[in-house]
């Protein structure tokens, strides 16, 4: 049915606790939130987080991006109506893929509602089963907090932990030892630096000296710093997860004759552009035998949180960590009712979500 009317609006909704790390300080939300309408009042709603240190967008930029393409995106019916415009402006969405996201996501959600079904059955896709297992992400927090904090993770049986690694190589140390002083051996931990260092022989000397078993390390070098995150992993023997090194399909060009043990994918929705993206990214990297990580932007509401369901699902046998779902555990409040978020243990059970479309009741 023809659409009637897409609307777009900031999302800035506060954190109950700022969140920390090397490249952004957070104390609220920044994202979009596009409503798109048919003629019998149909609402699909979709979200985008634009971060100009990772795709160069911003609020401002996503709303210009959506002023231009509005009336051409108020012609898209179907599905494949969506891919093909999608295909035929790739560059554009190159430039704004969390402006795109926001308003595929609303498509889809739009498409399954007026069709009746899940977006996982428009895509052809297996149906959510299962649950979904979050980690926990800890900040760079003083010590005090930092412990804090793990020991709430912990008793709430997450086993699986993000640590933000600052820069201040003895708080690194203090806090690392925390966890590798638990003797638990159910404990994971893998680093994330975002873009902290320089070059490989700074990186080098500071990983080398802190404590514990890491079992990846996210993002440490400059973004696009293939080769040194390569010498990297050869020499610390932990794989190199790409984040904001890694937007698009066509950037596989630079990784996929690596032995697959030396990289994994962190797919974030907003970054790739949109779930249709998303899965593309993910259906090469199982083609090439590269895990992913299911990652999430800082301050995702229950809509992304739902989107990054659908890749999740479809791609577990290469999903090694899925991050998000904080829902109203860091933000004051949400899009959804209820919100979508992680339960005891880090769990998200697939019964959560219900009916047509994204099965999200907007507030």
């Amino acid at each position: 049915m023809a659409i009637k009317s897409l609307e777009v609006q900031s999302l800035n909704i506060p954190f109950k606790q700022a969140f920390v790390h090397a490249s952004a300080v957070r104390a609220e939300t920044e994202s979009v939130l596009v409503t798109i309408t048919d003629a019998d009042g149909v609402e699909g709603i979709g979200e985008g987080c634009p971060r100009r240190y990772v795709t160069g967008e911003t609020v401002d930029s996503t709303r210009r991006f959506i002023e231009v393409h509005r009336e051409q995106w108020m012609t898209l019916t179907t599905i494949q109506q969506l891919r093909d415009w999608a295909t035929e402006h790739t560059s554009i969405i190159d430039q704004n893929p969390a402006a795109w996201c926001a308003v595929e996501t609303a498509c889809l959600d739009l498409f399954g509602k007026e069709a009746g079904e899940p977006i996982e059955a428009l895509l052809d896709l297996p149906p959510l089963s299962g649950s979904f297992q979050y980690s926990a992400v800890l900040g760079t927090d003083n010590l005090q907090s930092f412990e804090k904090q793990f020991r709430r993770y912990r008793s709430a049986g997450f086993t699986d932990f993000k640590v933000k690694v600052t820069g201040r190589l003895q708080d690194d140390i203090d806090k690392l030892t925390q966890l590798a002083s638990r003797e638990d051996s159910t404990i994971r931990i893998r680093l994330d630096a975002n873009n902290l260092w320089s070059d490989v022989e700074s990186a080098l000397s500071y990983l080398r000296q802190l404590p514990g078993q890491i079992t990846a390390i996210e993002e440490p070098l400059k973004v696009g710093g293939y080769d040194g995150c390569r010498q990297l992993a050869r020499e610390l023997k932990i794989p190199i997860i790409l984040d904001e090194s890694f937007l698009r399909l066509d950037q596989f060009a630079a990784i996929q004759n690596d032995p697959p043990s030396i990289w994994i994918i962190n797919i974030r929705v907003s970054k790739m552009g949109g779930i249709l993206r998303s899965l593309a990214i993910a259906k090469r990297a199982r083609e090439v035998g590269i895990p992913i990580v299911i990652g999430a932007q800082v301050g995702e509401t229950s809509i992304l949180t739902r989107g990054a369901l659908t890749i999740a699902n479809s791609y577990r046998d290469i999903l090694i960590a899925q991050e998000g779902a904080f829902g109203t555990l860091l933000l004051e409040r949400d899009t959804c009712d209820p919100p979508l978020m992680f339960g005891a243990g880090g769990q998200l059970d697939a019964r959560a979500v219900s009916g047509p479309g994204l099965g999200l009741l907007l507030l």
